[in-house]
Formats: structure tokens, sequence, C-alpha cells
């Protein structure tokens, strides 16, 4: 009895911990979970929607919506902010900036519930005999950097629809009809694909034609004090906003190479997607920047200096080409995974190499055609691309595929470790798949063949229709067969499923140039130091520090620099024991070329500070296309302009 008792003592002085296991801890129950969002439906909506949007609150930033929708029957009706964004790729709606929600029907208030497993969902008890409720609300645009791109400033303000309206749940987008009011401040100018009912365009308050809501926000507008437009052809409209009246004087010229891109593309697509396109293009210090597709027209923003410091303003050269083939590959032409009924309905982004990539190689293709950029920028802004993924060790474990992801896991998040996490490669990297895919098709057709026949038998149909395509990667590899027979299924699996240590240069490498590095930067690669006020080292030590303070903007996993200890947010202070400069680090690291003495940091992590040493031995390297074939190579004659 006493060993009896003995044990029970010991056991009910244990800890709780020991006297407990899993297998009698208290196991919950997961609580049902039910959507109760209706499913969109392909059949009309019941009516109209009539939308006002006014956006005359400079000072505040605030843009006042006002709404009247429909309603199909009396009971339970669920409005829709758009969750899933079209050429965002991601669930990006801006739901946390939509402010002061109110329902009414008759002048009296009704009670709205937001869902609890879909916060874009608003549900609202409609009584009986009510035919349309009201709805109002601000959409409080960032009046600071940190909470999101500036939308509007006292010259101009870039408005998205998609941002400032709500929508009836249980319909295909398509065949919901709206008719949108727009009021911005007296003087100002505005511009958008959609057209303006007749006799509505005087004066600061527009009100427009009646459309689809799918196409109504897939139609943007800018709008601003200071205006200009340039007729680029009798389908193509340049509509640009600027800072001052100053950044709006371009010179026939330079419009005059703007005509050549829309030339240039609608003989390469051999069709037009829309009744008419307009590039909205905002020139600006002030209005975040922005590249966004629309079927009918572009959102552009690009920094001042685009028409009046043409020379300097490269990368921005290539914005409106890649946006404008977006009307065709994107818009026109979907993948079947990503085209939605709605914009509830999540996106799958698997043929983003097609959509975006191709995008970038078209993009690349007509600034050269059209002389946007010259052949020689065209060249050197194919050698930093082909360099960057030539160095990007993540391929390693992550193939390329898998990057398409990234729109929905990141969100375009700052990464500490981009050459290694890996980023939106499908861009980029897809640009190289495809210049590779023409060379192919140059060479095994005996230049017969070319992705200028791609082009044409892919976006080339049904001229004018300016609805939505879908395609599989089956679709891509039978047309590709079509016109030339070879292993395009297997071929294609290689480049996007496979994990590899090179980029896939073949498409230079095989196609008249190579990949080679100088002690000299092209213009395009200085150019783009200069504008991003940075000092790329990523091919001279594997890293890149801002040229005034010496911020680490970026490491190269695996890198001299990485293996000094580097990493992104901390700061070089001195070099080789004197202050830093940009200057002065560029003659370190050339100074250290042949030697065995390291390049030696001062570096501040935090409150902490090191000295370091870059082991790097090589001096300054920048990428640059060097020609290899004796005559004109299968990247010259994609280059070339189209007759």
């Amino acid at each position: 009895m006493r060993s009896a008792l003995l044990a029970v003592l010991l056991l009910s002085s244990a800890p709780l911990s020991a006297q407990l296991t899993p297998s009698n801890f208290t196991r919950a129950v997961p609580a049902a979970k039910q959507d109760t969002v209706p499913a969109a439906r392909d059949i009309p909506f019941p009516g109209t929607i009539r939308l006002n949007v006014d956006v005359t609150d400079l000072a505040r930033r605030i843009i006042r919506v006002k709404e009247t929708i429909p309603v199909p029957a009396a009971g339970r009706m669920t409005l829709l902010y758009p969750e899933w964004l079209p050429g965002a790729h991601s669930p990006r709606g801006a739901i946390n900036k939509v402010a002061g929600l109110q329902v009414s029907a008759g002048g009296k208030r009704l009670e709205w519930v937001r869902d609890t497993l879909d916060v874009y969902a608003f549900h609202v008890d409609v009584p009986a005999g009510v035919e349309a409720i009201d709805v109002e609300f601000q959409f409080v645009s960032p009046t600071a950097d940190n909470q999101g791109r500036t939308v509007i400033t006292p010259d101009m303000a870039s408005i998205q629809w998609i941002a400032t309206s709500l929508y009836p749940a249980g319909y295909y987008v398509r065949n919901i009809p709206i008719q949108a009011t727009l009021t911005v401040p007296d003087g100002w100018s505005v511009a958008t694909s959609l057209r303006p009912e007749a006799g509505s365009a005087a004066g600061s308050t527009i009100t427009y034609r009646t459309v689809p809501y799918d196409i109504f926000v897939d139609s943007p507008a800018i709008a601003g004090a200071h205006f200009r437009k340039w007729e680029l052809s009798p389908d193509v409209t340049l509509n640009v906003v600027a800072d001052t009246a100053t950044e709006l004087e371009a010179s026939d010229e330079l419009i005059g190479l703007h005509r050549k891109l829309v030339d240039q593309a609608v003989k390469t697509f051999g069709a037009q997607h829309y009744d008419h396109y307009d590039f909205l293009l905002s020139i600006s210090d002030n209005l975040g920047g922005i590249g966004l597709e629309h079927h009918r027209s572009s959102e552009n923003g690009v920094d001042t200096g685009y028409f009046t410091e043409w020379k300097k303003a490269q990368s921005d050269r290539n914005l409106l080409p890649h946006e404008y083939t977006h009307s065709w590959n994107g818009k026109y032409r979907r993948g079947a995974d990503l085209w939605t009924p709605d914009y509830r309905t999540p996106m799958q982004n698997s043929l983003l190499w097609v959509y975006e990539g191709q995008t970038q190689f078209w993009g690349y293709v007509l600034d050269a055609r059209s002389g946007m950029l010259s052949k020689q920028e065209t060249l050197d802004a194919i050698a930093s691309i082909a360099a960057t993924y030539d160095a990007t060790p993540g391929r390693r474990w992550r193939p390329l595929i898998d990057t398409t992801n990234d729109p929905i896991i990141a969100q375009r998040a700052p990464q500490p470790w981009r050459a290694w996490q890996r980023s939106e490669d499908y861009y980029n990297e897809g640009l190289l798949i495809w210049l590779d895919v023409d060379r192919i098709l140059r060479q095994q057709s005996r230049g017969k063949k070319s992705l200028d026949d791609f082009a044409k038998a892919f976006f080339g149909v049904n001229d004018r229709d300016y609805g939505e395509l879908t395609y599989t990667q089956a679709d891509i590899v039978g047309i590709l067969n079509r016109l030339q027979p070879y292993d395009w299924a297997g071929y294609l699996d290689r480049r996007l499923n496979a994990y590899t240590e090179r980029a896939p240069l073949e498409g230079i490498e095989q196609g008249g140039y190579r990949l080679v590095y100088t002690g000299t930067p092209t213009d395009w690669f200085k150019t783009g130091e200069t504008n991003r006020k940075a000092v790329d080292l990523t091919y001279s030590g594997g890293f890149v520090v801002a040229s005034g303070d010496g911020k680490v903007t970026s490491v190269l996993w695996d890198s001299p620099a990485f293996d000094a200890g580097l990493s992104v947010g901390s700061q070089v202070l001195a070099v080789n024991g004197r202050a830093f400069s940009a200057d002065g680090l560029k003659a370190a690291i050339s100074a250290a070329k042949g030697t065995r003495e390291p390049v030696r940091l001062l570096v501040q992590s935090g409150d902490a500070f090191r000295t370091v040493d870059l082991a790097w031995h090589q001096g300054l390297r920048y990428p640059r296309l060097e020609p290899t074939a004796g005559g004109k190579g299968t990247l010259d004659s994609l280059l070339a302009p189209l007759r």
C-alpha cells in the first residue's frame, strides 16, 4: 500500500506537461466554412449601373464615388470590390483604401455586412419594392510614398475604374452594363479609351457611353492640367499629361518614332484587336510610375525628361512597345487558366512565360524595328538581360515555370537575395527563350520561317475583335510544329521545368553574337546606373550600392560580396580606409585587378560596424554582345524593320 500511495503522490506532483500527451489533449473541431457569395453565371444582369467618380479633391487626394446599382430581386444582394486584378496577375485589389461605405434605397440607409470569408464582398438585405440601391464611398488614395502608388497630384490624376467601383456578385462581368460620369478640376483634359456620350464632353464633367463592366474597368483614364495628344495612326492616339507644359515639347522626329512603332506592330502581328487604341502616358516626378496593359489602351508612367532628354530615357523607351504588344499578347490571346469570369475567381499564371515573356521579346524587337531604340541600344539591353539571368544561381533549385507563381507569392515585395530566391523571371528569361525559338525556326527552315510567322498565325486572326481568345501550351506547340516540325514540346519542357546552371543563351550565341564582359560599360548599362543612382558591381564582385551614400541594394548569392558578408540594407562607409565615394569604390576594384590584395570595406549594419575583405581580382566587368558570325546572324535579321 505504501508503494501504491507513493506512486500516486509522485504522479500528482509531476508537472502538467508530463501528465498530458497529444492523445488526450483537448481536440478542436473545425467550424464549417460556407461560401455565401453567389457564383458568377453567364447570364445578363438586369439593368445598368450608373457610376459617378469625382476627382476634384486634389489637396487631400480623395476620390469620391457614387453608384446606383439596379436590384435583380428583394433579399440578400452581394456587392464585390475587384480583388484579382488583370495585369497584376494576383489578388491586389486596394480594398484597404475603400472608406466611408454607405448603402441606401429611396433615401433610407441599408445596413451592409462584410463577408468574413471574403473581405472583398459586402452583403446587403434589400427590402421588397426596391428597384435600385445607392452606394457611396471614398477611395482614399495615398498621401505618402509608404502608402502605395501616388495617383493624384496638384497637376494630374490616374483614374482606375477598377479601384473606384463595386459590382454585383452572381454574373460574368462581361454581362453587367455600366455607364460612368467623371468630374475633374476645371481646365483639366481627360483621356481614356472610353468614348463620351454625344454632347457630354463639355466642361469638367463627362458622361461616357454604356459598356460592359469588363471593358469599363479595362479602360482607365488620365487627366491633367498640362495635356497634349498626337494621332499616331487613324486608330491609335498618344495622350500625354505632364508636370509642366515644357515636358510636352516633343519634336516631330520623336513623334515620328512613335508612329513607326504603331506601323511596325501592325505589320508584325497582322491584325488589330481594338476599334481604337489610346496610349495614356504621364511624364511626372510626382505621379507614381506605372506600366499596365489594357486591351484598347495602356497606362504608362515615366519620369520627367521622356521627350526633353530622349537619349537619357533609354529604359523608358521600352515601356510603350511592351504595353502596346499586350493588346495582342495577354489581352486578346490569353492563357486559358488565367482568364476568369469575374474579379473574384483566382487566376492561374502558368502561361505568363508567353503572356509576359513573349511580350518582352516583341517589345524590344519593336523598339529596334521602329527606332524607339537603336539596334545597338537594343543589343546592349539584351546583353544586360542575358548577363543578369546567366548570373542567377537560383535556377539550380527553382525552375522557371515556378516563377510564374511569384505575383501571388511575393506580391512584388523587395527581396533580400533576388538572384537566389528568383522573382518574376518569366519576363526576361522568357525573352531569352523566345529569342532562341526564333533562332531555331530560322535555322531549321533555312530562313523561310521565323517568329514573325508565329505572330501572324497566333495574333493575326479576327481583325478588330477585342474579346479574349484563350490558348493552352499545346496550342503554342501546335502552331510551332505547323510552321516548322521540331520537338517543340520537349524543348519547352526543358526550358520551363529543368534545373540548370546557365541561362538559355543559344538564341544569342548561335544567332550571331556572344556575351562578353569588358572593362567599359555600354551606354545602356551606364545610363541605367545613372537613372538608378547606383554603382552596379554585379559582375565586378557581386553587389550594387547607391552612388550617394553607399547603401547596399543588391548582393549576388555565392559571389565574393556574399562571401564577405554583405547584405541588402547594409552601408559601405569606407573603401581601403577612405570615405566612401562611387568613384573611389570603382577605383579600388580596378586597382585590385590581378593582385592578391582584397578591397577592404568598412560596413555598417544597424548599429554594428565591421571591416570586410572583398576578394575580387578581375577588375571592373560589364556585359555586352560581341558579333561572331561572318555575315548576318539570326538576331540581326530579327531586329531589322519589316517592309
